[in-house]
């Protein structure tokens, strides 16, 4: 079943039903059990994102690399060069490439108009920031249940949507 963040043209993500919902929050506790557990597998083992930001120092950055490569996946950050001045040509061109290297991309820093492009583009997931503490989804991390901190609620929302939308 696809779960938010559906590769659409909609921002920040496409509106989830209840019952999506419900499955990611339990994907999440899942998720949650395992690590407590200390059986955290590598789901996303052979997976690969594009990561699309301007500062590889950001921590927006650095915790979208946690949530990913925890789970196995690989993570490549990548300078875009694209923005509001880029040709459409240029946006496809570059747009189409990703969608060939990667099996979803997270763009941070870019206009929702520059990420619709991308993503219509891509054939992949293309993500608006989803590490983001403002992005929609961290607000799921209170839905969660059990003792995890905050910031480790937020990851492991932000992993369901990974394996979610990637698998």
């Amino acid at each position: 079943m696809q779960l938010p963040l559906k590769p659409s043209g909609a921002l920040p993500f496409d509106p989830i039903t209840p019952r999506e919902l419900t499955a990611l929050l339990a994907e999440a506790n899942a998720l949650q059990a395992a690590a407590g557990a200390g059986k955290l597998d590598a789901l996303l083992r052979g997976k690969n994102f594009g990561l699309l930001c301007e500062s590889m120092e950001d921590a927006d950055v650095a915790f979208f690399r946690l949530a990913a490569v925890e789970l196995g996946a690989h993570v490549a950050c990548i300078r875009t060069r694209l923005s509001e001045l880029s040709t459409p040509q240029e946006v496809q061109r570059t747009a189409r490439m990703l969608g060939r290297l990667y099996d979803g991309v997270e763009c941070q820093g870019m206009t929702p108009a520059l990420i619709r492009q991308v993503r219509a583009e891509a054939g992949v997931p293309v993500y608006d920031g989803i590490a983001s503490q403002d992005h929609p989804t961290a607000r799921l991390a209170d839905s969660l249940s059990g003792t995890a901190s905050p910031a480790d609620r937020r990851r492991l929302v932000l992993q369901a949507v990974l394996l979610n939308t990637t698998t």
